[in-house]
């Protein structure tokens, strides 16, 4: 990675720390309170100091622009349409819009330190900066739906800085990756189309959750799983590469528009934590740790021999350039 005119190379993966509601700016809360500039990252331990250093570290980090664009467009519905009690949430969709013009007059690569939070005893370990660029960190995202990742990187010359990059994640609150309002909006329309029959609007809503006509079609063509080969039918999950609340009619109960995956699987997929390649190569996100990759024995550009690919071709694009985590 090119930052600044200096290569960097990967050395691990923080996967996830939550943006609770204690962290963000008042503007965002769904509780009481002015909110909090430190952050929890982890408890204690050698993990913890192996990633980020010992007591006292006080590390290089940088956020893109592009990544915040990205991440503010990913939580547009929920600021525009929120389903969650904010306690300001009828300020959220004139911030979306204020929030938007001001990422869009920054730099390219925001850069900052963070301070380890010495003062605070406890085997909790807390972070925080006076930079106006971590703000970002606490001004943007949203509670209970977003969290942060970070990526070590280090240079030839042995320079380490910290790529941090905010994520949204609406399955936990909602239980779906798209925004409920997106979902709703869709069934709307589908239940205005006089064009389609009763059975068709039926099937359809059906797909949406992989049962119906949509599950036995795909059962048919992808029988198990092909990263596990688990065959027994109540353990697999008819999953959709494009999801179902972007894709047209067509696209939304299109067998050839899913993959038959064992529940993690399914869950790593939808979550864009691991894609393919036409020629079957499974795509890893470098967003997930080292460990976490171990322990789900996952390997990245292992060849998925019985991974049906005919037909699937430009569903896998979009899930590539719109769902993966690269």
């Amino acid at each position: 990675m090119l930052i600044n005119s200096k290569n960097f190379i990967q050395i691990d993966t923080k996967d996830k720390i939550t943006i609770a509601d204690s962290f963000v700016v008042k503007s965002n809360k769904l509780g009481s309170g002015n909110g909090e500039g430190k952050l929890y990252i982890g408890n204690e331990g050698e993990v913890l100091r192996n990633f980020y250093g010992p007591k006292g570290f006080k590390i290089k980090c940088f956020l893109l622009k592009q990544d915040l664009l990205k991440f503010l467009n990913d939580l547009k519905a929920e600021y525009i349409f929120p389903q969650l009690p904010y306690k300001k949430k009828e300020d959220l969709p004139s911030l979306f819009s204020s929030r938007s013009n001001k990422i869009q007059s920054l730099p390219e690569v925001l850069e900052f330190s963070i301070d380890e939070q010495v003062q605070i005893q406890g085997p909790r370990v807390y972070i925080n900066s006076k930079d106006k660029n971590y703000q970002f960190l606490r001004e943007i995202p949203l509670p209970d739906l977003s969290y942060i990742s970070l990526m070590k990187l280090i240079a030839n010359d042995g320079e380490i800085i910290y790529y941090i990059k905010l994520f949204t994640d609406f399955k936990d609150s909602f239980g779906v990756t798209s925004h409920p309002s997106t979902v709703q909006k869709e069934e709307a329309l589908l239940e205005q189309n006089i064009s389609l029959s009763k059975e068709v609007k039926l099937q359809t809503v059906k797909a949406r959750i992989g049962q119906g006509k949509y599950r036995k079609q795909l059962l048919e063509q992808c029988p198990f799983c092909p990263v596990t080969l688990v065959s027994d039918e109540r353990l697999l999950i008819a999953s959709h590469i494009k999801p179902w609340a972007v894709s047209n009619q067509n696209e939304k109960i299109d067998p050839k528009n899913g993959f038959m995956f064992t529940p993690t699987i399914d869950y790593l997929f939808d979550s864009g934590f691991i894609s393919f390649e036409d020629n079957k190569k499974m795509l890893v996100s470098p967003w997930l740790s080292k460990p976490t990759i171990s322990r789900l024995n996952i390997k990245p550009l292992k060849v998925i021999d019985h991974l049906p690919i005919f037909g699937r071709e430009k569903y896998l694009q979009y899930h590539r350039e719109s769902i993966f985590k690269n």
